[in-house]
């Protein structure tokens, strides 16, 4: 069954001529965008782990989940998270894209690929999204066992892109 709406919807439209006549208060000109961003324990804690080139996850004790990138509180059982730990920078490909536009919507030639890494030592289905590289995109399937590839120690900052990308584990 579906609910029909009402032919006058409630609220107050607003007209251009409301804008040009000031009864609308806007200021187009000094729009000031400055914030404060704060990571938080978990994310702060897995962003230095990545700066120290390691995949940190959380483990609740509780349930026996272990989950990346790492969060306060249990999503399944809600008690907080028990400790951090190091887990392995490889892992298995569950999903993929072959993209030939960037994120910010930019034409490419040679494809990026997006993949949702399975992190191990994480439960089943807890990873990560990430590029791969140094594959044939035609080559590139579900279940492909990958590995991280980082940058320098000293060119490390604390993000996920300490992670260059993750590249096919050689067999």
């Amino acid at each position: 069954m579906t609910a029909k709406l009402p032919k006058e919807l409630p609220g107050t439209s607003l007209s251009e001529k409301d804008f040009e006549e000031g009864k609308v208060l806007f200021n187009h000109d000094q729009l000031n965008g400055q914030f404060a961003w704060d990571t938080g324990v978990a994310i702060g804690t897995y962003l230095a782990g990545l700066k120290a080139g390691v995949i940190l996850g959380a483990r609740c004790n509780t349930c026996r989940k272990i989950v990346v990138p790492p969060r306060v509180v249990c999503e399944w059982c809600y008690r907080p998270f028990d400790e951090f730990i190091p887990l392995m920078d490889t892992g298995t490909v569950n999903t993929f894209s072959i993209c030939y536009v960037t994120w910010d919507v930019k034409r490419i030639t040679e494809p990026e690929i997006p993949a949702v890494i399975e992190i191990d030592g994480a439960s089943p289905l807890h990873g990560i999204m990430h590029k791969l590289g140094e594959v044939d995109p035609q080559k590139v399937f579900i279940g492909m066992r990958v590995k991280a590839v980082w940058k320098p120690p000293r060119q490390r900052q604390g993000d996920i892109t300490d992670i260059l990308y993750f590249k096919p584990l050689e067999v």
